[in-house]
């Protein structure tokens, strides 16, 4: 079984390390689609801090990810074709805009399935970019807001 998860892997951590072995508790072989910079854009205000090619590279390093394959639109479905994806799993955050309906519609239409994982809340990109913002001032007398 082929299954197949997306996202933008930045500063990868142990949620990351999570979500990628909980994949391969399903199938043979977990594919990972990683967002490019220009997709990113399109929903976050700010591109990845580490650049495609490395987050591609650190991906294939681990020894539960079989495939890893950059995706430049938002858009899911030629990736399962292309894979023959059995299962594809997607965050709590997935949400009901047209690109995850689309591929939503065309899984079920397959017989495929969708598993829909909660993240850990604890840990995230997001949350070490803050830390890291706030160690930098710690001292300097300058106040950050992160919004």
């Amino acid at each position: 079984m082929v299954i197949y998860t997306v996202g933008t892997f930045d500063l990868l951590h142990v949620g990351h390390l999570a979500l990628l072995e909980y994949c391969k508790t399903l199938g043979d072989t977990v594919a990972v689609g990683v967002a490019s910079d220009k997709v990113v854009n399109s929903y976050k205000p700010n591109v990845p801090v580490i650049e495609l090619a490395q987050r591609e590279e650190m991906l294939k390093a681990l020894s539960c990810v079989d495939i890893v394959r950059p995706y430049h639109e938002l858009e899911y479905v030629s990736a399962c074709k292309e894979l023959n994806v059995d299962i594809f799993v997607i965050g709590g955050d997935w949400g009901n805009k047209p690109h995850n309906i689309e591929v939503e519609d065309y899984l079920k239409s397959m017989g495929k399935k969708i598993v829909q994982v909660v993240y850990n809340p604890r840990t995230s990109s997001t949350k070490i970019k803050q830390k890291v913002i706030a160690q930098f001032h710690k001292g300097r007398h300058i106040e950050t807001a992160i919004i």
